[in-house]
């Protein structure tokens, strides 16, 4: 097994990383937060919390403030566990390249 292995393909897009990354700060934040946080249209981050739904990174939560209606965003146990594993991929990949690196200037 490579560490290139241990990448989660959902996570790939600097959108997707970021959505997730800033999900991993909190145990919950509003959908206008993390839009506004990542820098994301609505629409963008609706398709992106659904496809992280479906693949089960994300759970979604709606409510109500008052009278107006709000959704959360959640990273789910298993959100964060890929999140990690992918974290410490990139890591991995990082530190040997920057072995290899060292290695070619001499």
């Amino acid at each position: 097994m490579t560490a290139a292995d241990g990448l989660e393909s959902a996570f790939h897009h600097p959108n997707r990383l970021a959505v997730v990354a800033f999900l991993s700060g909190c145990a919950e934040a509003e959908f206008r937060t993390v839009r506004e946080e990542c820098g994301l249209s609505e629409p963008a981050l609706s398709k992106l919390a659904a496809a992280f739904e479906a693949a089960g990174h994300v759970a979604v939560r709606k409510g109500y403030v008052g009278k107006r209606p709000r959704t959360w965003l959640s990273l789910t146990p298993a959100g964060r566990a890929r999140l990690a594993a992918h974290l410490a991929a990139l890591q991995e990949i990082a530190a040997r390249n920057a072995g290899r690196a060292a290695d070619l200037e001499q």
